[in-house]
């Protein structure tokens, strides 16, 4: 009952646009690619991938600024 998901901690600077980062992110393999999705990270401090289940988790402490 291993948890193999991946955890990526971001930052505020770098959320995109309306607070999102996407999937698969810059540091990923190439053979590791799937269509590119936004995941909002802001407005729950966290998000998941739906296609290969990596977490994007801001970090403790970043304020994002201008999030409605």
């Amino acid at each position: 009952m291993s948890d193999n998901k991946a955890v990526v901690e971001v930052t505020a600077k770098d959320l995109q646009g309306p607070g999102v980062v996407f999937c698969p992110n810059p540091k990923q393999a190439l053979w590791s690619g799937h269509p590119r999705v936004f995941i909002d990270v802001a407005g729950h401090g966290e998000g998941h991938c739906p296609y290969c289940g990596t977490v994007y988790r801001l970090k403790a402490g970043e304020k994002v600024s201008g999030h409605h």
